[in-house]
């Protein structure tokens, strides 16, 4: 049996992630410069696993670091060991332009996080909003996509396996959307 679990898209997730990103906006106040819906649930039509991607954009992340902390427990999150965004195929970037804190929350009461903190202007924030607006604008490209998710998901053991595996297909879709930021002049 597999661990990762692909939901049919829900209508709903459009507003709820829509809330969730401002409850958070309203909890971190001026440490946090946005907060936004990102991943599979931000985009019509994509199936995705039943967690919201959430992105915290602030100045600094190691400034951020302590407000951040003194105020995610409260709101049921779990601090997490990962500090740095997969870096693309191609990008001859340091890792540490991608460096990122994610915080995850699990419980029954509210809906399921993953919450990705990058420091504005970083390439980790910049491919968070690209990924999701260029599947916007190809909703033709969706089904493809999901097809691909779930048939991984039948075929790993776990969503860390399965996170490795996808990659490199999210790689091709950023060589595509990249493109199409040049041609139509998207900015984050």
């Amino acid at each position: 049996m597999t661990v990762v679990v692909i939901a049919t898209h829900s209508p709903k997730w459009e507003s709820a992630g829509k809330a969730l990103a401002a409850d958070l906006q309203a909890a971190l106040g001026p440490t946090a410069l946005r907060v936004e819906h990102i991943g599979s649930t931000s985009i019509p039509g994509m199936d995705a696993k039943p967690i919201f991607d959430l992105q915290v954009s602030v100045r600094d992340l190691d400034t951020a670091e302590q407000p951040l902390s003194a105020v995610l427990p409260e709101l049921g999150f779990s601090d997490t060991t990962y500090f740095h965004d997969h870096v693309p195929a191609g990008y001859d970037d340091s890792p540490d332009a991608w460096r990122k804190r994610l915080w995850m929350r699990r419980d029954s009461v509210h809906p399921d996080v993953n919450l990705h903190i990058r420091q504005a202007g970083s390439p980790g924030e910049r491919f968070a909003l690209l990924f999701r607006d260029w599947f916007r604008a190809h909703p033709a490209a969706v089904p493809a996509y999901v097809e691909f998710k779930r048939s991984l998901a039948t075929i790993v053991a776990d969503s860390a396996t399965y996170t490795e595996v996808k990659n490199p297909v999210v790689d091709l879709v950023i060589v595509m959307a990249e493109e199409w930021a040049r041609r139509t002049g998207w900015r984050p």
